[in-house]
């Protein structure tokens, strides 16, 4: 079975990146290969590295309103490019109204602050096989 290649990054002035760190080390422990892009990052560096790794998903770590902002641009250079590359999003400040926006811009999975490792592992290894 091919080895999971994905990025993970912290979205615009956000700068709450202790999630991110965990849940990168988790999915690393799942045996994903994770390259893990930090804080301040915009959607066209978060596609940028998405292609050049050649990545199987992309996940955001958001514990501000910013993803509501971001994510439009960050899913419209997907579509551009022709990417067929799951985001998923996770974070505390996740409402359930906002997963709900979040699903229907195109984003492929939503994690809140009660989501299991299982959980997500789970969903994950599901989108990108």
């Amino acid at each position: 079975m091919k080895k999971i290649r994905m990025v993970i990054a912290v979205l615009g002035m956000d700068q709450h990146e202790v999630g991110a760190v965990a849940v990168s080390r988790m999915l690393r422990d799942a045996g994903m290969e994770i390259i893990y892009l930090g804080r301040f990052n915009t959607p066209a560096g978060i596609v940028k590295t998405s292609i050049e790794e050649d990545v199987d998903a992309i996940g955001l770590s958001c514990h501000s309103w910013e993803y509501l902002h971001y994510m439009p641009e960050l899913l419209q250079m997907l579509n551009e490019r022709s990417l067929n590359i799951p985001v998923v999003i996770g974070g505390s400040v996740i409402t359930p109204g906002d997963s709900d926006k979040l699903k229907d811009m195109g984003v492929a999975a939503v994690f809140g602050p009660s989501a299991t490792n299982d959980e997500i592992v789970e969903s994950i290894q599901q989108l990108v096989s």
